[in-house]
Order: C-alpha cells, then sequence, then structure tokens
C-alpha cells in the first residue's frame, strides 16, 4: 500500500507542469466558403512524428487540446480535396488560426484513414468515458473487474457498484437497460469480457431522456463494433493464473459495406478461480467464528451478432441478438467454531462442505428503425426482448463435531431455486429543432415478469423429502410507463437545458406457499415525477462552469420484495419485505473544467428511504438478512480528474475525491453512521519504442462505509503491465493487484448482533494475453468517424 501511496503521490507531483499546455484551432471551408465537416486534422512534429489527430465538426471547426509549445506540422484532408499542409509554432498563447480553405482535388483521390489514440480516459460535461481497450491492464479480465479499475467506481463486499459514495446504478449495454439484479447482475458482469468492450460512460447526473431509475446514475458499457468499410476479423487468447489456471478466448468478424454491416463476436472464459470469508459473529451467549474458503468452476460462452441496413440517406434500420451461456459449480468448505461468550469454550463445532450448481441463459433481442433529415429531425423506434432462465441446486450438508472432532448430530438439506424473467421494453425518441434550441420527446414502456421457485429438501438415511412447508413460488411482475420532454438551447455563452420525465410503475408481487395463511399479494401502483436541467457558462475557451440537476428513483430488487424465509447456510437466512419502499435521490452538482481536460466537481446528494440489507439476530444462534428502510442520506462529493500528455512517450490519468457520507435514521434500531473517506486513481503510459509500452496504474480508498452498515478499513489496487505491436499483433504481460491489497475488512452492528468481517479473492493475478487482426478495410464513411471531439461542443447532457 505504501507503494501505491508513492506512486500516486509522484504523479500528483509531476501534472504540475501540464498546466501550461496549449490549444490549436481553426475553421476549414471550401473555395465557396461553405464548411468543411468530418476533415482529418493532424498534428505532426516536424519530422512527421503524429502528435495529435482530430477532425472538424459540422460547421467546419477543429479545437486540437493539450499541445506543448513548439513548431509543428499541421495537415488537414478530405475526400475530394487536394491535401493542405502549414508549419505552426505554439507559444504560451492558444492558438487561432486564419480560415484554411481547402482545394477542390481534380483526380480521385483516396482519403487519409487516421487510427488516432483515444485517451484512456476522457472527461466531458454530461459524462466520464473510460476506454477500455485502451488500457493495457484491461485484457482478459471480465467486466466486474473493468469496472474496479474505472475511475470514480468502487466494487463493495457484495459486489456492489458504487460511484460518487453511493450505490444503487443503472447498467446499460449499447444505451439499453439491463433488467438483471442483485446476483443475476453479477454473473452477467462476470460472464462479458473486457475484450468485447469498448468503453464504458459513466453517467452521474443523466437527463430525462434516460430512465429515472439509479441512485448513482448510470453506467452504460458500450461494446466492441468496427466502423470501417470492408471485413476486418479479430482474435484474442488470456492466459490468466491465480490460484489456479484460467483461459478466456475471443475471436470476432465485421463486413460492411454502404448499404449494410454485420457483426459477430464469440468469447468464451473457462478456468477457476478461490474466495475466502471470515465472520466473527458475537451473538447474545455465544460467539461464531466461521472460516469459509470458496473454489469455483466457471464455463461462459457469450454469441454476440448485430446487423444494419441503410434504406437511405434519412432512414436506417437494426437488428442485434446476443446471447450468454453460463455454467458455475462452486465448492465451499466452512469451519464455524461455536464459543460460550462467557467461558470462551468452544461447544461445538459446526463443519458445511457446500456444493452449488447454477446454469443460466441469458437472451437479448433488438429490433430498430431510425430517420434523421437534414433538418435536424430525428426519430427513434427501439423494440427489445430479453429472457433470463437460471436453474441453480444448492446441497447444505452440515455437521455439527466437538472440539476433538466427535461427531454431534447432522441436519442435510438442499435447494433448488430457478428463476425465469420475461422482458419486453418499447421506447420512441423524437428530436427537432425550435427556435434555437432542439426539443426532445420520447415514451417507454417496460414489462418485466418473474417466476421464481424455491424448492426445499431434506435428508434423512440418504432419502430427500420435499419440504411443503418451506417451498413457495413467488411471481413478480412489474410495468413501468414513461414519457419525457427535454429541451436545450444556447444564448452566447451559456447553455440551457430543462427537462421533465414521468414514471408510472405498476406492480404486483404474488406469494404462493402450502400454508394458505402465508399466501401474500401486494399491489402498487404509483406515479413520479422527475425534474432535470442543467446550465452551462462557457467564460472564456479555457474555462467552463457547469450546474446539473436531477432527480432519480431506485426501486427494490426482485428479489428483496419475496416474504418468504431463504436459507443461505445452516445458521444464515434471508427474507425479502414485500412493503419495501422505494428510495429517491436529489442532485445537485456544480463542475468547472479548464482546457477541456482538468475538471473539478463538488455535488450534494439527498436520498429520502434508504434502503439497506441489516443482518439481525434470532434466537441465539439464527440470523437473518432482510432488506428495510433505515435513514435518509446525504452525501458530499468533490472531486477532481485530469488526463493528459506529458510527452509524446508519456501520458497519465489522475482523478482524486474526498466524500462525506453520511447516514440519519429513520428505523429504531439503526445507528446513525457517518465517514469521510477520500481516494484516487491515477495511470501512467510509457511509450518505450519499436511498438513496446509500458503501464502502471493503481487506486486507493481510506476507510468508508459499505451499504449504510459496514464500517470497512482503506483498500486498494496496483496494476503493471508491458505490452509490444507490430503488424497486425498484440501480446501484453500484466500483474494485477500485485500488492493484494483488494481484500476487504469490516465491521457491523444492528441492536445485540455485532460481526467482524473479512473476505476477498485471488485477485492478484498474472495475465498473458495475445490478439490478432485480420482482413481488409477500406476508407472509414465521413459519418462514422469517431476522435473523441465530439461532445465537446454538448456541454450539458441531452
Amino acid at each position: 500500500m505504501k507503494s501505491l501511496l508513492f506512486i500516486i503521490t509522484y504523479l500528483s507531483v509531476s501534472i504540475i507542469q501540464l498546466l501550461y499546455a496549449q490549444n490549436i484551432s481553426g475553421t476549414v471551408v471550401d473555395s465557396s466558403n461553405q464548411p468543411i465537416p468530418y476533415a482529418n486534422v493532424i498534428i505532426n512534429t516536424t519530422d512527421q512524428q503524429l502528435v495529435k489527430a482530430g477532425i472538424t465538426d459540422e460547421n467546419g471547426r477543429f479545437f486540437i487540446t493539450n499541445i506543448q509549445s513548439d513548431t509543428y506540422t499541421l495537415v488537414i484532408s478530405s475526400l475530394g480535396f487536394l491535401p493542405y499542409n502549414q508549419s505552426i509554432t505554439t507559444t504560451e498563447e492558444n492558438t487561432s488560426l486564419d480560415t484554411i480553405t481547402l482545394k477542390e482535388s481534380t483526380e480521385s483521390l483516396e482519403e487519409v484513414t487516421i487510427t488516432a489514440k483515444k485517451p484512456i480516459v476522457e472527461v466531458k460535461p454530461d459524462k466520464t468515458v473510460f476506454n477500455v481497450a485502451e488500457t493495457l491492464t484491461a485484457s482478459g479480465n471480465n467486466s466486474l473487474d473493468v469496472l474496479r479499475k474505472a475511475p470514480g467506481v468502487r466494487v463493495d463486499n457484495n459486489d456492489d457498484i458504487v460511484v460518487e459514495g453511493k450505490n444503487g446504478v443503472l447498467i446499460y449495454i449499447d444505451d439499453r437497460q439491463s433488467f438483471l439484479q442483485g446476483d443475476d447482475l453479477t454473473a452477467f458482469l462476470q460472464s462479458l469480457q473486457a475484450d468485447e468492450i469498448e468503453s464504458i460512460e459513466i453517467i452521474t447526473q443523466p437527463s430525462s431522456k434516460y430512465d429515472a431509475a439509479g441512485n448513482a446514475g448510470i453506467i452504460n458499457i458500450r461494446l466492441k463494433r468496427e466502423k470501417g468499410i470492408g471485413t476486418v476479423g479479430s482474435f484474442s487468447n488470456t492466459l490468466t493464473y491465480g490460484d489456479f489456471f484460467r483461459n478466456t478466448t475471443q475471436v470476432g468478424i465485421t463486413t460492411k459495406a454502404k448499404k449494410w454491416d454485420f457483426t459477430a463476436n464469440y468469447s468464451n472464459f473457462t478456468g477457476r478461480s478461490t474466495r475466502f470469508i471470515n465472520l466473527f459473529r458475537v451473538q447474545g451467549d455465544n460467539i461464531f467464528d466461521s472460516r469459509s474458503n470458496t473454489e469455483n468452476d466457471v464455463v461462459n460462452h457469450n454469441l454476440r451478432t448485430a446487423a444494419d441496413y441503410v434504406v437511405n440517406s434519412k432512414n436506417k434500420i437494426g437488428a442485434s441478438v446476443n446471447v450468454s451461456l453460463r455454467d458455475a459449480t462452486s465448492e465451499t468448505n466452512s469451519r464455524t467454531p461455536i464459543i460460550r461468550r462467557n467461558t470462551r469454550v468452544i461447544d461445538s463445532i459446526l463443519l458445511a462442505p457446500n456444493r452449488n450448481e447454477n446454469e443460466s441463459l441469458n437472451l437479448n433481442t433488438n429490433i430498430n428503425y431510425r430517420y434523421k433529415d437534414t433538418t435536424g429531425r430525428s426519430f427513434l423506434i427501439d423494440l427489445n426482448y430479453g429472457y433470463y432462465q437460471r436453474d441453480r441446486f444448492n446441497n447444505q450438508p452440515n455437521f455439527y463435531v466437538t472440539a476433538d472432532g466427535a461427531p454431534l448430530n447432522e441436519n442435510i438439506t438442499a435447494q433448488d431455486t430457478p428463476i425465469d424473467i420475461d422482458i419486453y421494453v418499447a421506447k420512441t425518441d423524437y428530436e427537432q429543432k425550435v427556435g434555437k434550441g432542439t426539443l426532445a420527446l420520447g415514451s417507454k414502456l417496460s414489462f418485466v415478469k418473474t417466476d421464481n421457485t424455491f424448492d426445499f429438501f431434506t435428508t434423512e438415511n440418504g432419502v430427500s423429502t420435499l419440504d411443503l412447508n418451506r417451498s413457495n413460488t413467488f411471481v413478480y411482475d412489474e410495468m413501468v410507463t414513461a414519457a419525457y420532454i427535454n429541451y436545450n438551447f444556447g444564448i452566447k455563452k451559456w447553455k440551457i437545458q430543462a427537462g421533465l420525465r414521468m414514471e408510472n410503475t405498476d406492480s404486483k408481487g404474488d406469494l404462493n406457499t402450502s400454508n394458505q395463511n402465508d399466501n401474500k399479494l401486494v399491489k402498487r401502483n404509483y406515479t413520479d415525477w422527475f425534474p432535470s436541467g442543467g446550465l452551462t457558462y462557457q467564460a472564456s475557451q479555457n474555462h467552463s462552469l457547469a450546474l446539473v440537476y436531477s432527480r432519480r428513483i431506485q426501486r427494490p430488487n426482485y428479489q428483496e420484495l419475496n416474504p418468504f424465509e431463504f436459507q443461505l447456510d445452516e445458521l444464515s437466512f434471508r427474507r425479502g419485505n414485500p412493503f419495501l419502499q422505494p428510495q429517491y435521490t436529489d442532485n445537485l452538482k456544480l463542475s468547472h473544467t479548464y482546457k477541456y481536460t482538468l475538471t473539478t466537481s463538488i455535488s450534494y446528494t439527498h436520498i429520502s428511504d434508504f434502503f439497506a440489507q441489516v443482518t439481525e439476530a434470532e434466537g441465539e444462534n439464527r440470523n437473518f438478512i432482510n432488506t428495510r428502510n433505515v435513514a435518509d442520506q446525504e452525501v458530499i462529493n468533490l472531486s477532481v480528474s485530469y488526463p493528459k500528455k506529458i510527452t509524446d512517450w508519456w501520458s497519465v490519468y489522475m482523478s482524486a475525491y474526498v466524500f462525506y457520507n453520511k447516514f440519519n435514521p429513520t428505523d429504531p434500531s439503526f445507528i446513525a453512521v457517518d465517514q469521510t473517506t477520500y481516494g484516487g486513481y491515477a495511470q501512467s503510459t510509457f511509450k518505450l519504442g519499436k511498438g513496446f509500452s509500458f503501464e502502471v496504474s493503481g487506486w486507493y480508498s481510506s476507510p468508508s462505509i459499505w451499504g449504510g452498515t459496514y464500517n470497512t478499513e482503506s483498500l486498494g489496487a496496483l496494476n503493471i503491465g508491458v505490452q509490444k505491436k507490430w503488424d497486425n499483433w498484440t501480446v501484453k504481460l500484466t500483474g494485477n493487484d500485485i500488492l493484494y491489497t483488494i481484500p476487504w475488512r469490516g465491521t457491523t452492528q444492528f441492536g445485540d448482533l455485532f460481526i467482524d468481517g473479512r473476505g476477498g479473492s485471488d485477485s492478484r493475478t498474472v495475465q498473458f494475453y495475445v490478439s490478432h487482426s485480420f482482413g481488409n478495410k477500406d476508407v472509414k464513411t465521413k459519418k462514422q468517424r469517431k476522435s473523441g471531439l465530439e461532445d465537446e461542443e454538448d456541454r450539458i447532457s441531452n
């Protein structure tokens, strides 16, 4: 951990000099003085080494940031025009060039294709973009591992995602909501491999166009998709070693013509990993000192296909099918001495060798139609169907022995818990120019049906019997109807955005058991309004201020509403709460951006009816986990981020945060807690020449509160990687969590129950990665060129 802090401190001091970098701007037109959009803009050194690249916007303007004072060659090219070259010298002032006129070419001229390397992190007004494909240490990991590396994101001991100190993140895949929750969402993220991901967008203040769910905002995972015309393919393989070997293989192919394109990608993961969790529990007159070690064998198969057809210049249709198969088996060996609290003498020892078999299928289909004309009017129809099916069988033999190992008694149980989820979603979005701004209207209808079965078996003399009194079915239907309006416009240096979203939630939970007295039917119907808005002030070319507000909702997970009792192990149980209320969040955020890179923000968040998982004692031995509305939460967050290319061979990204988290109890059993937490993330990439590069990254978090109940100690990670590129080959060797500082430790207390816990996995790994790309690719179409500059003028969420 000291080494990690040294690296972060060293890099922090190093970037002081970076504030002196300059910007280059200009406008490109043709001989008729008409702007030329999407022209390539290249900044080279005098010996023709690429420094930075970008493109002009629809008005022919370009803005290249972070250029050190020196002499360069400016090269501008566009299809149908002769290349333009100009020598420029930057000083301590920003360089604003005169209007540049390109001459039409009298010959057929092939367009120059520039592959500009994106920065690892792009900080934009409405989101932070983590370009996964640009970081060495992401390859071979799953998406949940990658999220641990994303700036401002943490993953807690329950694999819940935390952003800016807040739980409750809505996960999107390619702009479409994933309706999976809890353990099922975790399993899906673990099956999605980093080699399939292009970037991760962290949107902490979504506009009314997005779903209102998610206290902490939205994380949008964008999958890779080739943008050039032609046929290209790729293959990669990653071998990982932690406590055991794991292997990830990925192969993809894209065929793209002027009118249509098709993409297919397949990935496979197979391997074994380990986890441990130690819980020291004090309850009544007893102490339970549990030590559990788990080995997981996992096989994942992911197939992703997509096709688009351009009907004409205004109309486009598309479709996609994604399938994920997961087969996982975990074996847990748990040993729990039960100790008399007053004498410290072991009364008995519980031995529980647990085997969990889990098979799941995740299917997502989409059909979409897009219309867009030259007046700025656009229309989208998006239809989705998703199906998720999981079969889980958990065998739980429990053996009680004396301190000397002599058998006392046994209790052998098993649970069969299949689940089926059907998801139907239809949405429309419409935009057009109105006055000096853009008006957006839209609607969305989503219907989710979950069918849960819990069959409980007891075993005596080798014969298993279904216990109807401890079995149940739970069917949960939820329909959310939404509509929104959003308007944004600009007045001189100001940009203003205002929006309103309405969501009606109609839900029904139906519990059926063999005991009619335990049956419950809970219906709810409620309508909420979610305003959002923001102001952006462009004080100068270098300084921009933005103030954004949004209101959001976090609905309970489906399983959290099931009132029946689930057995987690011999001594721990979980029951849902059918009367659990949604929690509501009000966010206000002020940010300042300097030279489109250095971003400082401060935000205030108030969450009412905050719900958390609470562990309660029942009797001398058993404890129950349930979710309750326990408090109102307040979060004050200050963050600073700065990506920078220091030299041609050294680039860095730094972010730091400090937030104050306070929970004001509304439940008399809940203890008021507050905590100030600070942390940061740093990443340096060095180009070593001849295709070699080296990367070092690390993150740190001081003690914090997880889920409103767990007070945790500090933790972090240090990662290193080296890469070699030649022709169409890439080879990487990386080390993750090399100091083994990710494992967590924390304490919680609720009523008379106290728990001191520690857990982790084999996060310290070594990975060897190799990839190869093949095929042919022609020039890129103008509207598909990306440089990371497209959102420079969109200073407010839209």
